[in-house]
């Protein structure tokens, strides 16, 4: 492009904003508050004049300057005193405008980035995954030459578009002469700098990729505008750098991106697009009655029956509504579920199908997610040694569901990390002098295979289940799957024969594309709140199960405030489900048969046959609890003659109290891990 035809294309740009009040506005907001980002539209621009919209995008780094130099002397035209009594208020605030493209036609795919795109405006997605601080880069460097006959002072530009190095001036501009040259720093010109890593989303990964990643540079007042976690659209020159090349081969370039926008995606559920064509389906689908049956009947079809566990994957899908009390404290609205089974009962297919009709999800599995992996971390950076913050999977999930398949094979020290992200939804990290919270806004669905291969139903939850209680207890649904030969075993064939043979059913089965669509516009668009006959019911239920837990002094407490908030949420996920901002009374009542349900088969106590809500809760039920306060007593008593009570001893003693042989060794085993007892000398305890 000549040099001749950059006037006109301001003037063009000039007129451009003249004729639009939107952008005169904008300039005017400009001069009290100091911004130094003046934002543009392209469509706007591309139908105003398709030539300087198209100049713009082939040569950025020649027109963008000459556009913000323009507009800065607009704002001087348009209020000259307010912008010179501006500037001496700001110290000089306004002597740089950026002017910042949004909003281009089509996104590059961060993997299609190609030479072809060096040097022009594209727009990229995906997820910051890193950031450098803030540093300073030198845009206009001040040298002294330091000859004798010279002491000269005198500025010279810099070129390196990356600020690691500044260009140091071969000779004197004043003098000729050659020499030292000292820098300046108080009368240089400096502007802030910052890098971030742009990785793929992964939601949009290709099966079987390994996600790309870009390196993106933010200048002036872009820095510090993004944190690891965020999903954003990024607008920028492509640009490139030189690797680190063996000496005497030919060198390589690395693509970076020079940012001149970022737009941040406030709302999780942006990903998916809905047509007038789709809503009108899904309003058309929400007025069935049987809506929420079709729902749970749609998820993973092909995996017969199991209806309990589809229901528990429909409502974490739909979630409940996050609240933020007066006080500040934020209420999670999302609904975590457990599934433990024995082998070969299709959870993890409906794992995968969960993650797949999610608006937004992250699959992994217990094996291949480490503490910093599932959270974040701190790495340190190749190039300038210094430490980075890392976003995680459930950082990266954030507003979106993060799958987590053989959750029994995580490391215990791995699992306890994301206790944090489930109930108070954020990541903190605390690492090389790096403390930062991140939100992870995440609803949870997990499965795993019981501790002894099988579920033996005998034993109790703790005792089948490789997990914590503390772990537990987060879960607002956990559901266990156990493989029992029976009556459905022929209908069981005969969907797996139909289902290999491509004549499954699916009559009255939303397709996966459309249910995504559901979800996406059921949590962006309804937010159910409680009526009061829906409270009523609540209300009751909770005040009668706790009622039963006065009934006598050996009575289990069945339910907890923690299960209370579970109900409300999953009350909120039904009428989700219908597409209703109102929770009725038939929402609460499928809640509460739900939570019964997980009750009933979960919080049994095996030994009273009792539901007591610690066997979730602690791993202990009432039963257990008490058995052991027994044996301590019996020790205490035995080991006030003696300096310890032997085993013979305790086991002859809790005989008499009803304690069989066997439950006394396994209880001693667990209270010395616990460090209750301590076995003082060889099968002989005493109390700690």
């Amino acid at each position: 492009m000549s040099e001749q035809t950059l006037p006109d294309l301001a003037d063009i740009f000039f007129s451009f904003i003249k004729d639009n009040p939107k952008y005169i506005n904008q300039i005017k907001r400009m001069i009290p508050y100091g911004t130094k980002s003046f934002i543009v539209e392209f469509p706007e621009l591309y139908l105003y004049n398709e030539h300087l919209a198209l100049q713009i995008v082939n040569d950025p780094q020649t027109i963008l300057p000459i556009l913000g130099k323009n507009i800065l002397e607009q704002i001087e035209e348009l209020e000259p005193k307010l912008f010179e009594q501006t500037n001496q208020q700001f110290q000089k605030t306004i002597n740089r405008v950026n002017v910042r493209i949004i909003n281009l036609p089509n996104n590059i795919e961060l993997r299609k980035i190609r030479s072809d795109h060096e040097n022009k405006l594209i727009q990229i997605e995906g997820i910051i995954v890193r950031a450098t601080p803030v540093k300073q880069k030198l845009l206009k460097a001040v040298f002294k030459h330091q000859y004798i006959d010279c002491k000269q002072e005198f500025e010279w530009p810099q070129d390196d578009e990356m600020g690691n190095v500044y260009d140091v001036p071969s000779s004197c501009p004043v003098c000729g002469k050659s020499g030292k040259f000292r820098l300046i720093e108080e009368k240089s010109k400096f502007m802030d700098w910052q890098r971030v890593i742009i990785q793929e989303k992964p939601e949009e990964l290709p099966s079987g990729q390994m996600p790309r990643q870009l390196e993106v540079t933010l200048e002036d007042d872009l820095v510090d505008s993004v944190r690891p976690g965020d999903r954003v659209k990024i607008v920028g020159i492509v640009k490139t750098k030189i690797e680190q090349a063996k000496r005497g081969a030919l060198p390589v370039f690395d693509n970076y991106i020079e940012a001149n926008s970022i737009e941040i995606s406030q709302k999780a559920l942006e990903e998916v697009i809905l047509s007038e064509d789709d809503e009108k389906k899904i309003k058309e689908l929400a007025k069935d009655p049987w809506i929420i049956d079709i729902i749970i009947k749609s998820i993973a079809p092909s995996i017969y029956d199991r209806t309990a566990i589809k229901e528990a994957v429909a409502l974490a899908l739909f979630g409940g509504v996050s609240k933020v009390s007066p006080d500040g404290t934020r209420i999670r609205g999302d609904i975590h579920v457990l599934i433990i089974g024995d082998p070969g009962q299709a959870k993890s297919q409906i794992l995968q199908f969960a993650s797949r009709v999610a608006p937004r999800a992250v699959y992994t599995t217990g094996k291949g997610a480490s503490a910093a992996g599932l959270t974040a971390t701190v790495i340190k950076d190749k190039e300038t040694g210094e430490y980075m913050l890392e976003a995680g999977a459930l950082v990266l999930a954030d507003g979106g569901i993060a799958v987590i398949d053989e959750i029994d094979k995580m490391n215990e020290h791995d699992r306890v990390s994301i206790h944090e992200a489930m109930e108070q939804q954020t990541v903190s990290i605390t690492k090389a002098g790096i403390v930062a919270k991140l939100n992870a806004r995440t609803t949870v669905i997990a499965a795993g295979n019981p501790k002894f291969g099988r579920y033996i139903t005998e034993r109790g939850l703790s005792d089948n289940i490789n997990l914590s209680p503390s772990i537990l207890s987060r879960f607002d649904l956990i559901f266990i799957l156990i493989d029992i030969p029976g009556n459905s075993d022929d209908a069981m064939a005969t969907h797996i024969l139909n289902t290999h043979g491509g004549d499954l059913k699916t009559d009255r089965i939303i397709s996966a594309d459309l249910l995504k669509k559901y979800i996406t516009y059921a949590r962006k668009n309804v937010t159910p709140t409680l009526t009061e006959d829906a409270k009523k019911i609540l209300h009751d239920f909770f005040v009668e199960m706790r009622k039963k837990s006065t009934e006598s002094s050996d009575s289990p407490i069945i339910i907890t405030p923690r299960q209370l908030e579970a109900l409300i949420r999953i009350s909120e996920a039904y009428a989700r489900m219908r597409l209703s901002g109102k929770v009725e009374v038939q929402d609460a009542e499928r809640a509460i048969n739900i939570m019964r349900l997980f009750m009933e088969s979960v919080s049994l106590d095996a030994e009273s046959g009792k539901v007591d809500a610690d066997v979730v809760l602690t791993g202990k039920p009432k039963s257990t609890r008490d058995k052991m306060q027994r044996i301590i007593e019996i020790i205490d008593t035995l080991a006030l003659h003696n300096e310890c009570a032997r085993d013979k001893d305790i086991i002859k003693e809790a005989e008499g109290v009803g304690i069989d042989k066997a439950t006394v060794e396994k209880l001693l085993y667990q209270m010395g891990k616990q460090g209750l007892v301590i076995e003082s000398k060889p099968n002989c305890y005493k109390k700690v």
